[in-house]
């Protein structure tokens, strides 16, 4: 009789024992001749070398599975502990699983292409209105890139530009003021990656969330980046952010360029630098339109009333704003 541990550190140990710790159970059930006991993110079991050599070689492929579906089923379990392929997975393009498995793919063309210029460059741009899917098929991407051993971080970042208010009178520190920029972001990963494993993320600086400024002099390698909101950046900003880019890094930057924050007398960082690097080798470009708008359909119609009025009025300095 011998004793190994086995540690599951690539996974969220919730997924992985199951409600209850039910698929644990069932774990157990399946090998009724090893004593196995369970704590956090390890698994102790006791018995016969052989078949303790086989349960280990079993777990890990177990832990793989949970890590890619971020769900184990018992119809996984069975299947897999008998050596076949799990049959409760239909085929799909998903680029990741989210919570509870649920599958997270690019859904229009615009978002295909997104995806396959993602994988042709090492930056790319993705530009359009809001609720297209840019930034949140950004982030699956990165979360992709993470789980896949292909970098070792997640590095997100907004500016800080107020849209119609003030950031010094928010309450708070100053990591309490900028957090509210930065929701949209938490609330992507939220989506893709259990509550417990994105907080060891977070902890660890394995996902890095940030404002622009905070970018300042870092070399950003062996990472994917993703700046969110760049039609707020200055020239100056978006000359900084894109040079932060090193070895083994990928970059995606998202905007639309209707919806600029910045004083109108500062012109956006993310226009010049489309023009400046237009014919730049290694560089991707992604344009959405509102057919690609995914959220509720009402916001489809709003973009497209923006569009229609623009057309038909000149935008005055004087026209109240309520």
């Amino acid at each position: 009789m011998i004793e190994r541990i086995i540690i599951i550190d690539g996974v969220d140990p919730v997924s992985f024992y199951g409600v209850n710790n039910c698929n644990l159970q069932l774990i157990k059930n399946l090998h009724p001749k090893l004593r196995i006991a369970a704590r956090g993110s390890v698994i102790k079991v006791i018995g016969e070398d052989a078949e303790t050599e086989r349960f280990e070689k079993a777990i890990h492929e177990l832990e793989q599975h949970c890590i890619k579906y971020n769900k184990l089923t018992e119809e996984s379990i069975l299947d897999i502990l008998q050596g076949k392929q799990p049959s409760d997975l239909k085929p799909d393009e998903a680029i990741i699983y989210g919570i509870n498995g649920k599958p997270i793919q690019a859904r229009t063309q615009h978002q295909k292409e997104l995806v396959d210029t993602f994988l042709k460059n090492d930056l790319t741009f993705a530009l359009g209105p809001a609720g297209t899917g840019k930034t949140y098929i950004a982030i699956a991407l990165a979360v992709r890139a993470l789980k896949n051993r292909e970098v070792r971080k997640i590095i997100l970042s907004r500016p800080a530009v107020e849209a119609g208010e003030k950031l010094g009178f928010l309450p708070g520190d100053m990591k309490d003021k900028i957090d509210p920029y930065l929701q949209p972001l938490y609330d992507a990963l939220e989506d893709m990656i259990p509550a417990a494993k994105l907080k060891e993320y977070m902890e660890s600086k394995v996902i890095q969330i940030a404002p622009l400024a905070f970018m300042r002099g870092r070399t950003l390698s062996d990472a994917i980046i993703v700046l969110d909101e760049a039609q707020n950046t200055t020239t100056h900003q978006i000359k900084m952010f894109l040079t932060r880019l090193g070895m083994n890094a990928k970059m995606v930057i998202t905007g639309d360029v209707t919806q600029i924050d910045l004083p109108r007398s500062t012109a956006s960082g993310l226009i010049r630098a489309l023009n400046v690097l237009r014919n730049v080798d290694g560089v991707g470009r992604v344009e959405f339109d509102k057919k690609d708008i995914v959220r509720a359909k009402l916001v489809q119609r709003i973009v497209e009333a923006y569009e229609k009025y623009d057309k038909e009025h000149s935008e005055s300095p004087s026209e109240p704003e309520n």
